[in-house]
């Protein structure tokens, strides 16, 4: 079974040597998504729950490029660079994660100027 490389426009493209994913069989990891806009590669959104809506569009364009659905994830992992925005990280993760909600993992990490949150994702596709 051979890893492949899942590729879209419709998110932002790596700027160093990674894949926005990669599938072996049925499981998809999705590298970490950041608020840019795909088309401009400018920042959306000057707040967390702004620049979370935009990862998790992001986020999701990738998924459906490897045959997924955020409903097929297992895993998340939250990249936050303050504490203080943890709550509103929580409220607006609400609107794209339902019950029977992905584990998940939340650090505190510096990231490039402007950015607040990235996400990456594990997913198993039935």
């Amino acid at each position: 079974m051979s890893k492949v490389e899942i590729k879209t426009a419709d998110a932002p493209q790596p700027v160093a040597r990674f894949s926005q994913g990669v599938r072996k069989g049925n499981i998809l990891q999705v590298a970490g998504q950041v608020a840019f806009d795909p088309s401009s590669g400018e920042i959306v959104g000057t707040t967390v729950a702004e620049q979370t809506r935009q990862t998790f569009a992001n986020l999701n364009a990738v998924l459906a490029a490897g045959g997924a659905s955020i409903d097929d994830v297992v895993m998340i992992r939250v990249y936050l660079t303050d504490t203080a925005h943890f709550a509103e990280l929580n409220e607006v993760y609400g609107e794209f994660v339902t019950d029977p909600a992905p584990a998940r993992t939340t650090v505190y990490v510096g990231l490039p100027a402007g950015l607040l949150v990235e996400i990456d994702a594990l997913a198993v596709v039935d």
